[in-house]
């Protein structure tokens, strides 16, 4: 089953993953505190955005 909460979250993950700004998302939720927002926030997360990543050639 499906809440409520799956479409905003899904619209806030897509909305950050094609580069809106972290502020108007948080205005768009309704969120208080940013880093509620940042929960949302998963491309840093990815292994290629990450500092350590290595491309073995």
């Amino acid at each position: 089953m499906i809440g409520a909460h799956a479409p905003r979250a899904t619209a806030a993950t897509n909305a950050l993953d094609h580069q809106a700004d972290i502020a108007k998302v948080q205005e768009w939720l309704g969120h208080a505190n940013i880093a509620t927002t940042r929960i949302y926030d998963h491309r840093r997360t990815r292994p290629e955005d990450s500092p350590t990543f290595k491309v073995a050639c």
